[in-house]
């Protein structure tokens, strides 16, 4: 009896309670993208500054 009431509790946790396997495999994916979204921000902010800067050494280094 023991052994029924433990396999019922089984079947009723693994129906109600989801495993978690693929918990991390998302969480690392909205990592990736949170950090892809930081990064591209950051790009897009100094972006100019960046352009300008490397155009004044291009025009140094020809002339």
């Amino acid at each position: 009896m023991v052994t029924l009431k433990r396999q019922l509790k089984k079947v009723f946790l693994y129906l109600f309670v989801p495993p978690e396997e693929g918990q991390g495999l998302v969480e690392y994916a909205l990592l990736l993208f949170l950090i892809a979204v930081v990064v591209v921000s950051i790009l897009a902010t100094i972006g100019p500054a960046i352009y300008s800067v490397m155009t004044k050494v291009v025009d140094y280094g020809l002339s």
